[in-house]
């Protein structure tokens, strides 16, 4: 059974359709990868599935439970995290005191919160630190710490929640090749170590490419393509709306000669 499936999201805010139609299923311990061009409605469909945003008709459905009117709070309790393009954070506290609130909070509600985290969200936090390379970085206030630090806390945020998928939102956008291939890394390692499930949104192509078992591309809200990695190239029109017809050319250059351990054959 599919882990995460959408069936016909449509997300109009007016007349304008942000998301109209779309239908696709993600299997347990599968990467998908989403690209498209800029307004194509990637984030808003993230938002959508994430209970930021409501559903304007059709059904999303997370391990066989119907989440399309669900609230976020709920949405991740059952086992659906995200991060997001911006840097988000509390500022004003370390990076390891934020993924502890993660931790505390992310996986149950919490009606009357205690004076006390707990052993269990000290050792998630610790445990998600190490996981993304944060652990010795993490007494640094968010505010001061590079953009790279503040992605893979992002990261090791969501992780404490416990999810079963992990939407992730441009996570190497703004950073430099060598970040890119740190953060690739570290999600090549979640995704082994945890089993975890994957939903990943990148205009950079050799990130995407490298990591995903498949690749969806979305135009107008809508889905212009679904298949293999190696087939993005090839299809006349994704080429045409987003690639460009250098496309084969760099397809190389993507994939290099890197290969990243998969959870699925």
């Amino acid at each position: 059974m599919s882990l995460l499936v959408c069936e016909t999201v449509t997300k109009r805010f007016g007349a304008l359709a942000a998301v109209e139609g779309l239908s696709f299923e993600v299997a347990p311990g599968q990467v998908l990868g989403i690209g498209g061009p800029n307004g194509a409605g990637k984030t808003t469909l993230f938002d959508v599935v994430s209970g930021l945003q409501p559903v304007t008709s059709g059904r999303v459905v997370l391990d066989g439970i119907d989440i399309t009117k669900a609230t976020a709070d709920r949405i991740c309790h059952l086992g659906l995290a995200r991060t997001f393009q911006l840097n988000a954070g509390f500022d004003s506290m370390s990076g390891r005191e934020n993924v502890q609130v993660a931790a505390y909070f992310g996986r149950r509600n919490r009606l009357f919160p205690g004076l006390r985290l707990g052993r269990e969200a000290i050792r998630c936090t610790e445990e998600a630190l190490e996981l993304v390379g944060m652990r010795e970085r993490a007494e640094t206030p968010v505010e001061g710490a590079p953009v790279l630090d503040r992605k893979l806390l992002m990261i090791a945020g969501a992780l404490v929640t416990d999810p079963k998928i992990l939407l992730m939102d441009e996570p190497v956008g703004g950073l430099t090749a060598s970040e890119i291939d740190e953060v690739e890394s570290v999600v090549a390692r979640v995704v082994r170590e945890k089993q975890l499930t994957v939903v990943l949104i990148e205009h950079v192509m050799r990130f995407l490419m490298r990591l995903s078992d498949r690749v969806m591309i979305m135009h107008h809200g809508a889905k212009l393509f679904e298949g293999l990695p190696r087939e993005v190239s090839e299809d006349p029109e994704v080429i045409e709306v987003y690639l460009g017809k250098s496309a084969k050319a760099r397809k190389d250059s993507w994939f290099g000669e890197k290969t990243v351990a998969k959870t699925q054959t």
